[in-house]
């Protein structure tokens, strides 16, 4: 008897002594795929956090040149969520794309001019300026 009150061999060790090698080695990988991704995703979001924290606060004139938003999910039962982005253009020409909250994205236009604060790839702030 084993110790759970059956016979040696039975139970979920059991079960998996009499799997082909195959079906072993193929779970063994699939398990440490998914490990692996959940992983490289936890550390990539924690090195972006950081970076963004150690990131100057940054407050630059520039204009908005584009935007679009990106759906996913909302097949069958499940709910679609959408994300934001805006594109500003600086003084050197130079672009910076950010992702935005959903307010910020549906009260600015394109063609509008402002100060843009962000903090490495986090938006802070667009505060509109009247054009002269």
């Amino acid at each position: 008897m084993n110790n759970f009150g059956g016979p040696p061999g039975s139970g979920f060790f059991g079960f998996i002594s009499e799997l082909p090698l195959f079906f072993i080695l193929f779970g063994g990988l699939l398990i440490t795929l998914v490990i692996g991704a959940f992983s490289y995703a936890i550390i990539k979001g924690l090195k972006t956090w950081s970076s963004n924290n150690a990131a100057e606060m940054m407050v630059q004139r520039c204009k908005v040149v584009d935007k679009r938003t990106e759906v996913s999910g909302g097949s069958g039962d499940s709910s679609a969520s959408t994300n934001y982005f805006i594109t500003f253009e600086f003084e050197d020409s130079t672009r910076k794309e950010m992702h935005v909250r959903g307010n910020y994205y549906g009260l600015t236009t394109v063609g509008d001019q402002g100060e843009l604060s962000y903090q490495g790839t986090r938006f802070k702030e667009f505060i509109r300026q009247p054009s002269h």
